[in-house]
Formats: C-alpha cells, sequence, structure tokens
C-alpha cells in the first residue's frame, strides 16, 4: 500500500494562488512604474507551476544508489571564514554546500548527502522546490519584500487569514467560519497573528504576551490583570528535574528558561521578579504539583509553554494525556497555554501538531517549517483575550515580508494537498525505525518521536557518534546531540515531507548497516 501511494500534483498559477483582483492591481502598478509590460506580466502570473514535478520526482529516485558516493568535482581550498572558536570547531566543511536538489545537498567534498534533518529543521519541501517559482514570479511583478508594519501587504494579510483557518480547523475560504473566529474572545481561540523573524523572536513574544498580563510594557499602558503577582513560567524539565532539556529559542529570556546565565536567573528569581519551574515530561503528579504550589499567595503561574515533540532533547514526546492535562489546568488557573511549534509545525498533516492531540492553546509560535528555508519568517497565533500588547511591543522591521507571506503560501499548499500521503510515509518511517530498534536493543535504547521526526536514543554517547560517523560515511547527514551536557544520546532525523518510501526505504537501509557494523 505504501509503495502504491504518491504525492498528489499541485499545480497553481499565480493568479489562483493570490487571486485575481491582486495581480490585476500589481500588474498595472508595474506597467505604471516600468512603462509598459503589462500584458508579459500579466501571462507570467497566469502560467500554472507544477510544485513537485514528476520529472524532480525521478530524478531524486535515480540518485538514490549514488548517496555517499562523490558525483562532482571538489570544491578544494575553501575560506576559514572568521566565526567564533565554537561555530569554528563545530564546522564541517566538507559537507558545506555547492547545490541542493530536493532531499540532497552537494558538499564541499564533492559527495551527494541525504538530508535526514531538513538541513536542521527548516526546509520540509527540500532544496530547489520548483513550487518556489511563484515567489520568483512575485518579484518579477515587482511585489517587494521588504515593507514595515503600518503598511502590511495583501499577502501577507491573507496569509494571517489562512493560517488562522488552518489553526481553527476550518477549511480555505470559509469566510463565515474566519468571521466568527476573528471576532471570538474566548481563551483557546486562535484568532490573532504576529509576524516576526525567526523562532526565537516568536517564542519570545509568546513569553512577552504572558508578562503583560502581571508587567506594563510601557508606562501608559493599562494596568496589567494580575498585577502585583509574581509570575511562574512552567516548562520542561530534563530527566533530572532541571532545566536543561526546554528550548524556546536564544532571547535572553528563554536561555533563562533553560538554566542559561544561571546567576542572572537566581538574581531575577531571589527578588523574585518572576519565577522559573521545570516539570519533568509527561510526570502528571508533577505538573499538578507545579500549579498548586504556585497558584497562592503572592505568586500565580504566568503560562504553561511546551514542545510536543522536543526536538532539542532527544525528540522526547509529550503524552496526550500530559498535555491535555496541562491544558485543563491553565484553563482552571487563568493561564496561557503556549505550545512551541517551530519544530513541528508543518511536519503534521494538520499542520499543526496540536491539533493532532486535541489541543487548544491560547498560543502558537511557528517558523521554520512554513516558509520552507526560502526565508527567515516566524509567526505567533494567540487568542484575543491576550491582545495587550501595543503596536511596538513585539515585533521587528522585517517582520511583515510579502514574499516571505507568499513563501508560506506556497508550502501550505502543496502540505495541506499531500497531508494524506506524507502522513502515510511519515508512519511507514517510524514503523521501520521501531522495528530495527527491536531488532538491535543491545545497541538502541528505543526510537522516540513522531513519523519524520525520530530519533534514535543509545544508552552511550560514544555509541551514538559511532554510530552518526558511520553514518555520514554513507551519506546521511545526522549528528548526535552533544551540545546539551545531560541531554540522551540521540541521534535526531526529520526527514523532508518530498520523501517517498524509496527514500525512507534508502535511510532505513543504512542505518541497519551502521548499526550491523556497530
Amino acid at each position: 500500500m505504501v509503495n502504491e501511494a504518491t504525492f498528489e500534483p499541485v499545480i497553481v498559477p499565480l493568479t489562483q494562488l493570490v487571486g485575481k483582483q491582486y495581480v490585476a492591481a500589481a500588474v498595472g502598478a508595474a506597467a505604471a512604474l516600468r512603462g509598459g509590460q503589462a500584458k508579459a506580466l500579466r501571462r507570467l502570473a497566469d502560467s500554472p507551476v507544477d510544485f513537485f514535478p514528476q520529472a524532480m520526482q525521478r530524478r531524486l529516485a535515480r540518485l538514490l544508489p549514488q548517496v555517499g558516493s562523490a558525483i562532482a568535482k571538489p570544491a578544494g581550498q575553501s575560506p576559514a571564514g572568521a566565526s567564533t572558536a565554537t561555530f569554528n570547531a563545530a564546522t564541517r566543511t566538507a559537507a558545506a554546500p555547492l547545490s541542493g536538489f530536493g532531499y540532497y545537498r552537494v558538499g564541499e567534498d564533492g559527495r551527494l548527502f541525504f538530508l535526514s534533518k531538513s538541513e536542521h529543521y527548516h526546509a520540509p519541501l527540500g532544496h530547489f522546490f520548483p513550487g518556489y517559482r511563484l515567489v520568483e514570479i512575485a518579484r518579477q511583478l515587482g511585489v517587494p519584500n521588504a515593507t514595515h508594519n503600518n503598511t502590511r501587504g495583501w499577502i501577507t494579510r491573507q496569509l494571517e487569514e489562512e493560517l488562522v483557518l488552518a489553526a481553527n480547523g476550518l477549511p480555505l475560504g470559509d469566510s463565515t467560519g474566519l468571521s466568527r473566529v476573528l471576532a471570538s474572545r474566548r481563551p483557546g481561540v486562535l484568532n490573532r497573528v504576529l509576524n516576526l523573524e525567526t523562532g526565537s523572536l516568536a517564542a519570545e513574544a509568546g513569553f512577552k504576551l504572558m508578562l503583560a498580563r502581571f508587567f506594563r510594557s510601557e508606562a501608559d499602558s493599562p494596568t496589567p490583570r494580575h498585577r502585583g503577582r509574581t509570575p511562574v513560567f512552567i516548562v520542561l524539565a530534563d530527566d533530572d528535574g532541571g532545566p536543561t532539556a526546554n528550548y524556546h529559542g536564544t532571547t535572553l529570556f528563554t536561555q533563562m528558561l533553560r538554566g542559561m546565565w544561571p546567576e542572572l536567573g537566581a538574581a531575577a528569581q531571589s527578588k523574585p521578579l518572576f519565577k522559573f519551574v521545570a516539570v519533568r515530561p509527561n510526570d502528571m503528579a508533577a505538573l499538578d504539583a507545579a500549579f498548586a504550589q504556585h497558584s497562592r499567595g503572592r505568586f500565580r503561574v504566568a503560562g504553561f509553554a511546551c514542545e510536543l515533540v522536543m526536538m532539542n532533547y532527544g525528540a522526547r514526546t509529550l503524552t496526550r494525556q500530559f498535555a491535555r492535562r496541562a491544558q485543563q489546568l491553565c484553563r482552571r488557573h487563568d493561564a496561557p497555554l503556549m505550545i512551541d511549534e517551530i519544530q513541528t509545525c508543518l511536519w503534521s498533516p494538520q499542520l499543526f501538531m496540536f491539533r493532532e492531540y486535541g489541543l487548544s492553546p491560547d498560543i502558537v509560535a511557528l517558523g521554520k517549517g512554513f516558509p520552507g528555508g526560502e526565508y527567515p519568517a516566524s509567526r505567533v497565533l494567540f487568542s484575543a483575550d491576550l491582545d495587550a500588547l501595543p503596536q511596538f511591543g513585539a515585533l521587528v522591521t522585517n517582520g511583515q515580508e510579502e514574499l516571505a507571506s507568499l513563501a508560506y503560501l506556497v508550502t501550505m499548499r502543496w502540505a495541506q494537498a499531500n497531508a494524506k500521503a506524507t502522513a502515510l510515509f511519515g508512519e511507514y518511517y517510524e514503523a521501520r525505525l521501531r522495528r530495527l530498534a527491536e531488532r538491535f536493543p543491545h545497541v538502541l535504547d528505543r526510537v522516540d518521536g513522531r513519523r519524520h521526526m525520530c530519533s534514535l536514543c543509545f544508552g552511550d554517547l560514544g555509541v551514538a557518534r559511532k554510530f552518526t560517523r558511520a553514518l555520514v560515511a554513507r551519506g546521511i547527514d545526522i549528528s548526535v546531540q552533544t551540545y546539551k551536557a545531560d541531554c540522551p544520546p540521540a541521534a535526531l532525523t526529520k526527514l523532508p515531507l518530498i520523501a517517498g518510501p524509496d527514500a525512507v526505504d534508502m535511510v532505513i537501509a543504512r542505518i541497519e548497516e551502521a548499526l550491523q557494523a556497530l
């Protein structure tokens, strides 16, 4: 059944994606600026683009046996660069990209690498995805990428509406449902969107929404709902109960959440300005206790933040029971539930993994996957009840980029049309990995994660490193988590959504070879 399944063709002109009215206006404006070319530009906008042509799929399949082999001349001596000592120590120039195509990259050593991590988790459709030609067509029409917060463009505003529709499980074009959702003030109804850049800024904006219920963001801001109380942020802990497992970006606040800047964090909590509490994943008793303990006296739970698949902690996966209990407690204590979908978004057939869990969060941070690696564009979806920040409370100058928003729309169209196929292929990959774990119990502890996002967990870091070195030698771009001292030894994978069963079979075969070699 899996081998008979295929990707659904998506063949769409720019006119269909963003609407005839917008294209006509954009073409007219471009012609006025340039002095003609209206007919040629309109033909370009009306030209259908095949998002993932059969010819490309066949070419990708033919290259599978060559993964790990040299298919091009090496680049030779390359620049050393001028980065930090730690970046330089981690750099592997042999695998640095000369060219990319689909789920492949040719490194500077001329070898063919398979992107088993989707280029560190942000290229779900691989390299050179033909659907993004619509972005280039828009550029030829003169659609500018650079704009500002007060001039959010047509495409960006269209994207905001489509994200709200998808997050609430409504079909594309449901204007009645959209109007109903936008008017709601109920918790857990996602009907506001902030456009940002990078997942770190998106996650930080989510925490700012929580902080705004305790502190004024500006001197003339309205009195916060919980002014005078000390906010307590509940996050996920590591296996020892420490804070290092959670990961919500690289801003100062979110780094303190995971135990970085320990002296600064301790000083802030001793005052106390705020408190951080970490709860072990799936520990229901500890979760109940955290809410009970920090919901009395001067303290109040400010919110609970989590990733459903902790890709920065060995792909540890939250159970539905734990996530739903967290939502119940958040509702009971008037505390926002924030789901960080920076890693999981788009890799779910419903675009948002929280929908698979049956959750209705108050804040959702997303990014990485949606713009397909074309732009560093992130978004925060949240409920109207939290809409209290001023215009400049959580934004960046370039967050409203039009072409970045168009990349979102392209990615969403293909992912929505191929939800059944990607779910099937992802489940096939996960099932085969779990069978390998059963066959190699002396090497593998377990497999964590979900579908394309799976990790192979080892009992020993040295063995995990040998395993990943063996796979890299075979052309599989993979690594073991070593940047956290207490992170479980795990080799993380995140296959591109365009990987069909033939690609899955190749990856599994190479993994099996590496396990046998151990």
